[in-house]
């Protein structure tokens, strides 16, 4: 099993980034929330060296990649919190964000159990971590009945009439003919809340391609 290619690391926007020390990159995304890049650019950085801690106690490929994305959520919730002190050039080498993303691999292999290969629904080819990662935050952001027909349709592939019945049964109101408009309507929301940058490093590229993340519950 093979560490997966990250072409993001490829995107001048993180290449850019890349400069950057390891406390910069903290320092800019803790400073720079409505900016993806800098933690795009700790994910190139530092992604393969714990996919292969996680490889080597995973027992299939889907595993090690579920248990993959979840370690890089954590730590992308986690680093809002974490103190790295501001970047300065007199501070000694006491800071290391590889011992710390280290750690936070080690305790997630220790601590999470990966499902069943055919209860995941995640796909590492269709959409990086980093990408999940503020997909998530952005599908937190639509409205209830939004979320509620993005996430029934694209992830449980429910059919529309499915759908409608379930709402109808709910007392939402709606009818049948409005739940592709819904759909459409929550897509449009959950793209235009994401970072710009993150657009432009991974949904411009993956829309030339025909690929489409579709955004989950699962992880």
């Amino acid at each position: 099993m093979s560490v997966p290619e990250f072409l993001e690391a490829q995107h001048p926007l993180i290449q850019a980034c890349l400069n950057h020390s390891d406390r910069e990159l903290v320092y800019e995304f803790q400073q720079h929330r409505e900016e993806g890049k800098y933690f795009a650019a700790i994910f190139c950085r530092y992604g393969g060296l714990s996919y292969v801690l996680i490889r080597n106690m995973a027992r299939a490929a889907l595993q090690t990649d579920y248990l993959f994305a979840r370690v890089w959520r954590n730590i992308f919730f986690e680093l809002t919190y974490f103190d790295p002190g501001e970047p300065n050039a007199a501070i000694g080498d006491d800071f290391s964000l590889q011992t710390w993303i280290f750690n936070k691999t080690a305790l997630c292999i220790n601590q999470e159990e990966a499902p069943s290969v055919e209860n995941i629904q995640y796909a590492i080819d269709i959409a990086s971590p980093p990408l999940w990662c503020y997909l998530q935050l952005s599908l937190d952001r639509l409205s209830p009945l939004h979320r509620l027909v993005l996430v029934l349709s694209q992830t449980f592939h429910w059919s529309d009439h499915r759908i409608f019945g379930f709402l109808e049964s709910e007392g939402k109101g709606v009818s049948r003919e409005t739940i592709p408009q819904m759909r459409l309507e929550a897509y449009q929301s959950l793209y235009e809340t994401l970072p710009e940058d993150i657009q432009t490093i991974y949904l411009h590229s993956a829309i030339s391609e025909g690929l489409t993340p579709q955004p989950s519950e699962n992880l």
